[in-house]
């Protein structure tokens, strides 16, 4: 990674922290301690984010292939009977790990107390399970994400001279806990602003499953009950910020209204060097993978790993372990730097028209 990119104590501690052969009452720690090491992971869908097929399958494979352990990556593409029935099956396959990347808590808390029953050890990947009984949790700060596109909307309205602009939130799904902390974090930032009569907000609406063909007729629909005016768009991801501006665009609005995201897409990336978006967040999903991979291999094996951290389930009452990582703000003059991490390469951006912006925004 790129010095200076990341923010990582979090694994420095998992990977000088002691590692044994030990149980506890989790009912998963010792799983794979007398089977051959196996680790499943179950990944969400590639609907509502190029993520987790573009990057997080990838980094996943390349961690268990050298590590030289089985592993099983399957898509759950968003249907969730399909997540209960690929979990049944690598449970009956023999894993002794289980990943998952939940599409509710819901479904997530079944599938994990159901491998817990069988003696598998569980990961919740990205998201945590309400209520779930998941060992560890590997994330980012994620009401660091929401603060960092709250002062991305801040910045880029005032960037515009923007007198008390109209602002319209594009909510991730209200069944994923994620998009709630990416809310209370660019809460914090625009909730002052909306008390002291500083901006106004004219629209707050979730987008189920985080669907981007649904998030672009809640926002024409916002639009149009907002008389035209809407100002500044807190888009929970690049996705959802890619359907506001088709709209923008409909409109002859787009590079005049500021759109957030989140994810650093190849599309997200190519907004904000065109100014239809004004920033995304990047997360180094390469280290997310690393570190959850590091520690499904070792439950595989029936080992443990100490993280040096803790989140507090609010529905389940307990402290899960956990390794959270730090997000980055990117925004026109700093799309390079996810480039040089090689998240997204130049060939990818820099395409057609966005050859010159590229070269404009210093991406060589």
């Amino acid at each position: 990674m790129r010095k200076g990119l990341l923010t990582f104590a979090a694994v420095g501690l998992l990977a000088t922290g002691s590692m044994a052969a030990c149980g506890d009452d989790s009912g998963g720690s010792e799983a794979g301690a007398d089977k051959t090491p196996k680790i499943g992971v179950i990944l969400p869908d590639s609907k509502s984010s190029a993520r987790w097929e573009g990057a997080d399958r990838k980094f996943l494979e390349e961690a268990f292939k050298a590590a030289g352990v089985q592993y099983d990556i399957q898509n759950a593409q968003g249907d969730k009977t399909a997540f209960q029935t690929i979990a049944d099956q690598m449970i009956t396959n023999g894993v002794t790990a289980l990943m998952i990347v939940n599409l509710d808590s819901g479904t997530g808390k079944a599938v994990l107390d159901k491998a817990k029953s069988q003696g598998v050890a569980t990961i919740d990947y990205d998201r945590l399970t309400l209520g779930g009984s998941a060992e560890y949790y590997v994330s980012f700060d994620n009401e660091a994400v929401g603060k960092l596109q709250g002062e991305g909307l801040v910045k880029c309205l005032t960037d515009k001279a923007a007198k008390n602009p109209s602002i319209a939130y594009l909510n991730g799904s209200p069944t994923d806990n994620n998009a709630t902390l990416f809310k209370n974090g660019y809460d914090s930032v625009l909730k002052p602003k909306f008390d002291s009569k500083e901006y106004t907000k004219v629209a707050d609406d979730s987008v189920p499953d985080w669907d981007n063909a649904q998030a672009a007729t809640i926002f024409e629909q916002q639009l149009t009950k907002a008389g035209g005016k809407i100002d500044g768009v807190l888009a929970a991801n690049d996705g959802l910020g890619n359907a506001a501006i088709s709209i923008l665009k409909k409109n002859k609005l787009n590079g005049k209204v500021p759109v957030t995201g989140q994810d650093a897409t190849p599309e997200g990336l190519q907004n904000i060097l065109a100014g239809d978006q004004c920033m995304t967040v990047y997360k180094a999903i390469r280290e997310e993978a690393k570190a959850a991979s590091d520690l499904a291999i070792a439950l595989a094996k029936g080992e443990r790993k100490e993280t040096g951290q803790t989140v507090k389930d609010p529905e389940g009452g307990r402290d899960v372990a956990s390794v959270l990582l730090t997000p980055k703000a990117i925004y026109k003059e700093n799309v390079k730097d996810v480039i040089a991490d090689g998240f997204v390469t130049k060939d990818e951006i820099c395409t057609g028209t966005f050859a010159k912006l590229c070269t404009d925004a210093g991406i060589s």
